[in-house]
């Protein structure tokens, strides 16, 4: 369950006619549910969600809806768009179809998004009963962002019911995920991720006493670790992924970790602290006798870039995360180099016991590369 923060519902309410509050509204309609397993996945926490439904497509109406909830679009708030893509026309058609509809999203243009909506309704193909049902809620999110230059939509990742080993390819329906962020990225570009951070030795220990104290806490509290965060570094709290890793003797005893999230880094390596511990699907938990003996790594992550030769490879600076259909798996840079692999050995290793695909599946995959900064205990 998560709690509905209805104190700003109400608000909603109260200030704005257009939110009626129809119960009907929410009878049939599990767009919002079936978004809270990954909101709680993701945040490892329970953030307040407002669930709003839109029950109109007049486009004014809709415009009032985005003006009203203007005041709340900023970085501090996630706003998830939740709905289908196509609906029922063929495998291929349906590809083709859902690529207008993403393009015309991620052109940022609200009008250019209404005119692919109709272009395709009027084509009149086999099936197709809608491109995107729940339109009217994207239309929002693009009134909200509309002429803000500091934004930008990305794709993250396209498929359909015919892509499932469950699904059939005649009648099918299409998902993809778009991303609206910042453009953060320009500030960056040409720099390696060591020149955007830097941990000096006490943040490094201070690191370390964080993912310890989560240990700890689970090993002899069962209880997730908590930290103030005014008490830490301003670094601490920017959002970064986090991977940590347990050895005992230089032997593996667990690895688990998040790639670049909303979650400020201290919150990332508790939580990956914790599952690496504890949670590890290859190990059996952590014990009290283990907790002194292990020796840590944290590896702060950078986001992930997907690369169509693997020559952009750089051993020692870059992990590789590989992604076939619904299987997909990573290893962190400093596993090639410490095992002295090339590339493509490191592909291999990667694509056979991570992802599950092959020695070779990554020839038919899709590879993203990302930068990590390795952190070892005790080592300035």
């Amino acid at each position: 369950r998560m709690k509905v923060n209805q104190e700003l519902a109400n608000k909603l309410k109260n200030e704005h006619r257009v939110f009626n509050h129809p119960v009907s509204a929410h009878f049939q309609e599990h767009s919002i549910e079936v978004q809270i397993p990954f909101i709680q996945y993701y945040f490892k926490s329970d953030p307040m969600l407002v669930p709003i439904i839109i029950g109109t497509n007049n486009t004014s109406t809709i415009k009032k809806i985005a003006d009203a909830l203007r005041p709340y679009f900023t970085r501090e708030n996630l706003f998830v768009i939740s709905s289908d893509f196509c609906h029922y026309p063929d495998y291929e058609d349906a590809k083709e179809v859902d690529n207008i509809t993403a393009n015309s999203i991620v052109s940022g243009d609200p009008q250019a998004f209404l005119t692919a909506q109709r272009k395709t309704a009027s084509r009149n193909i086999p099936g197709l009963s809608t491109s995107m049902c729940g339109w009217t809620s994207g239309l929002v999110l693009m009134y909200l962002a509309e002429g803000n230059s500091n934004l930008e939509y990305k794709k993250i990742d396209y498929c359909n019911s015919g892509d499932s080993p469950y699904g059939n390819k005649e009648e099918v329906v299409g998902y993809h995920a778009i991303a609206l962020i910042e453009k953060t990225g320009q500030k960056s570009e040409g720099k390696s991720l060591t020149d955007e951070i830097f941990f000096t030795p006490d943040e490094k220990k201070k690191l370390f006493e964080i993912a310890r104290n989560s240990i700890y806490s689970g090993l002899y509290y069962n209880k997730k670790y908590t930290v103030d965060k005014e008490t830490l570094p301003q670094k601490f709290n920017v959002p970064y992924g986090a991977f940590v890793t347990l050895k005992i003797k230089g032997a593996l005893r667990g690895c688990i970790g998040r790639f670049i999230s909303q979650d400020p880094l201290y919150k990332a390596v508790i939580e990956s602290a914790y599952s690496s511990a504890f949670e590890d699907p290859r190990f059996t938990p952590l014990t009290k006798e283990e907790f002194n003996r292990i020796e840590m790594e944290i590896t702060i992550l950078g986001p992930l870039r997907k690369i169509d030769n693997i020559k952009e490879i750089v051993l020692g600076k870059h992990g590789i995360y590989i992604k076939k259909d619904f299987r997909a798996g990573t290893m962190l840079p400093q596993v090639a180099t410490e095992n002295g692999w090339t590339v493509e050995e490191f592909l291999g290793y990667t694509s056979r016991d991570k992802a599950g695909i092959g020695w070779d599946g990554w020839k038919n995959a899709e590879i993203f590369v990302y930068e990590g900064i390795v952190l070892e205990e005790n080592k300035n």
